[in-house]
């Protein structure tokens, strides 16, 4: 039996992967075996089902301090393009969309260089005053780290404060590429890997759950995925915090990585494939249509993805300055249900917490 075999039936029944096994899979298998095996761990966590949630973003501002390279989204302040809404705008924006169906609102800017924990708790208590039965997923650990550094709390009493406000989750922005090497090169102003893993340890021991990302196709090699991904399993192992892991695809128009280019579908393929294997405690793996497109989210259903996000509804900006296919990034229930059962899937309405929602018409 060759290496490859028996790495596949490690995989088949069950068995955790090292991170040279990965490197062998991810390198060696045809990409019909990797979409085989991340179909068949994808069935044993959720099923024939793909999770999607009614949900809007809320972007703040896209004022921020640091200067990543990959970021298509940041401006300074007064630059072309850039936004910093008032309390009031913010708000407004939340009661156009009170009546939407929405279980979800998910909040996430730039790291600003004014506003504080305590005025962005106030924004969590007044959104929800707003829309009290959705549940407010806000901030990336980069903007976390610095509110609460800034209003000289520990981890622990920043995120208790934020969660007495109403947050309940946290995405899982920020992440990049864990390696310290890359991080230098393309987010040198931005916390660590440590910090980014202590503050959602932090808040997962909180009782306050998470996403996880990887930003991954720019200079990154297999090896530092691979190594980012088994230091998301380790945390997974210690607290069990993370609901879905997101690899977030690295978009290159307007930004100073432009050059790069972007990875191919099948090496996306790839990448999603891996992640469903290497991660064998995250119970979702999600391929977030926004930044893939639509039609490459429904092959990426096929490779181990569960979920695909939600409806969105024209609320966010991150990928689309960045070049993604979607300028106005919105899918209706219809649209989301078509491409499951076209992926041989069936399309289950989820909360923040994937929880799964039934509504009495659907019943009867």
């Amino acid at each position: 039996m060759s290496q490859i075999a028996e790495i596949v039936d490690k995989c088949r029944c069950g068995e955790r992967i090292t991170a040279s096994e990965a490197l062998q899979l991810w390198q060696q298998a045809p990409l019909w075996q990797l979409s085989a095996l991340a179909v068949e761990a994808k069935r044993k966590v959720s099923g024939d089902k793909v999770y999607y949630n009614r949900n809007f973003h809320l972007e703040p501002t896209n004022v921020c301090l640091f200067e990543c390279k990959f970021c298509s989204y940041r401006r300074k302040a007064g630059e072309a393009g850039a936004w910093d809404y008032t309390m009031e705008q913010v708000l407004d924006i939340v009661r156009s969309r009170k009546d939407s169906g929405a279980t979800e609102i998910h909040i996430v800017g730039g790291v600003h260089p004014t506003h504080d924990l305590y005025y962005y708790a106030d924004m969590i208590r007044r959104v929800r005053q707003i829309m009290p039965a959705a549940a407010i997923k806000a901030f990336t650990a980069v903007e976390l780290n610095y509110m609460i550094r800034k209003a000289s709390l520990t981890l622990e009493q920043g995120l208790e404060l934020l969660k007495s406000a109403g947050m309940e989750s946290i995405p899982g922005g920020g992440a990049e590429i864990f390696a310290p090497e890359i991080r230098m090169q393309i987010c040198p102003q931005k916390g660590s890997a440590e910090e980014w893993l202590e503050l959602h340890r932090t808040a997962h021991k909180l009782g306050i759950d998470s996403n996880a990302t990887m930003l991954y196709g720019h200079i990154e090699s297999i090896e530092h995925r691979i190594d980012h991904l088994m230091r998301l399993r380790a945390l997974q192992d210690d607290t069990g915090g993370i609901n879905a892991f997101i690899p977030l695809k690295f978009r290159s128009a307007n930004n100073s990585m432009s050059h790069l280019g972007e990875s191919s579908v099948i090496d996306d393929l790839r990448t999603l494939a891996m992640s469903r294997l290497i991660l064998d405690n995250v119970p979702h793996i999600k391929a977030y249509w926004v930044m893939y497109g639509k039609t490459t989210a429904e092959l990426a259903l096929a490779f181990g993805a569960d979920d695909i996000d939600g409806t969105i509804e024209d609320s966010t900006k991150i990928y689309s300055m960045a070049g993604a296919a979607d300028t106005r990034p919105m899918m209706t229930i219809e649209e989301i249900e078509r491409m499951c059962v076209a992926a041989g899937f069936r399309a289950v309405e989820r909360d923040t917490h994937y929880n799964e929602i039934i509504y009495e018409e659907r019943r009867e």
